[in-house]
């Protein structure tokens, strides 16, 4: 079991290193998942992106001050908290999320492509669970 979980994690290290290589974003990987994870999630505060991303808070607060800069999110006050800020996608946001994820999803087709349909169903099938794991984090 040993050598097929380091097999496991050596190939989605590798599969998400080609995506990024062959998606076209200028966002560091922080800052993308981030973006992501707002998207998913909006309205959401600056420590639960750091929870969720996770990094440290002060990371967390430089992510979001960099994607503000590019127009891509915009704190708006928490209507929960009025002492507190929340991050939601700018329409530029929401434009930008889409594109990288129909670019990832066809990038990642493509790699799926070359195996036979077995292969893809099961690979398909662990994105689900890897998911749901990964939910849990």
């Amino acid at each position: 079991m040993e050598q097929e979980t380091l097999q496991l994690l050596v190939a989605m290290h590798r599969i998400v290193r080609y995506l990024r290589r062959t998606t076209t974003t200028t966002l560091h990987p922080t800052q993308f998942i981030a973006l992501l994870l707002i998207a998913e999630e909006q309205p959401i505060r600056i420590g639960a992106i750091a929870t969720h991303v996770p990094c440290s808070q002060p990371t967390a607060t430089t992510t979001v001050a960099a994607l503000e800069t590019a127009g891509l999110v915009r704190r708006d006050q928490d209507t929960q908290d009025g002492r507190a800020t929340v991050v939601i996608l700018t329409p530029q946001g929401e434009e930008t999320v889409q594109a990288a994820g129909r670019h990832a999803t066809e990038d990642f087709a493509r790699l799926l492509a070359r195996l036979d349909d077995d292969d893809r169903a099961l690979v398909l099938k662990a994105g689900g669970v890897l998911a749901s794991l990964a939910g849990d984090l």
